[in-house]
Parts: structure tokens; C-alpha cells; sequence
């Protein structure tokens, strides 16, 4: 068994919290700030439909199924790059280990 490095962990886990929280900043704006501006927003129309009534109907669902899809896709290659294999459901924190 092999000891995960702390500073290797540490690396880790900034690298997925500042992800993280870059997610949530998009996902607050595009759900909570089209509120805000809904009526300088209206000017503006995709498919016919004002572009704030666009945004609560389907747009914030859209983007909160894409950054899913993002997260997945950039979540493996932070795994791959600090050597995290998820098939063998191997966690990394200090004083864990992995099996090699």
C-alpha cells in the first residue's frame, strides 16, 4: 500500500474546488441574475420568446445540464492528471491509501 502525498491531496482537491466553484458562479448567474435584469433582458428574443422568458423556461435548464457535462469531462482529467483511477474506486485524501 502507498500513501497518498499531502501535498499531491491538497493539490488535488484546489484544483477540484476551484472548478467547482466557477460552476456555481455560472450557474447563479444564469438562474438568479436573468431575475434581476428581466426587464432590460426583454429586448431581446430568441425563437420569438423575450430572451429572460427563454432563460427561465429552458435556457438555465441548458446550462445546468452542460456544466454537468463539463464537470464530468474536466473532473477524469484532473483525476488522470494527479493518477486517480476511478475503476478501482480509489479515494485520495490524507491517510488514505491505494493499492497498487
Amino acid at each position: 500500500m502507498k500513501k497518498i502525498d499531502r501535498a499531491k491531496a491538497d493539490q488535488y482537491f484546489k484544483e477540484k474546488n476551484r472548478y467547482m466553484a466557477l460552476y456555481l458562479v455560472i450557474w447563479f448567474i444564469s438562474s438568479f441574475v436573468m431575475v434581476f435584469f428581466a426587464e432590460s433582458l426583454s429586448s431581446f428574443s430568441i425563437n420569438g420568446f423575450p430572451f429572460h422568458y427563454f432563460m427561465g423556461a429552458q435556457g438555465s435548464i441548458l446550462i445546468f445540464i452542460i456544466l454537468l457535462y463539463v464537470n464530468a469531462i474536466v473532473s477524469d482529467r484532473i483525476d488522470r492528471k494527479y493518477g486517480i483511477d476511478e475503476s478501482k474506486n480509489e479515494q485520495v485524501s490524507y491517510g488514505k491509501t491505494l493499492d497498487h
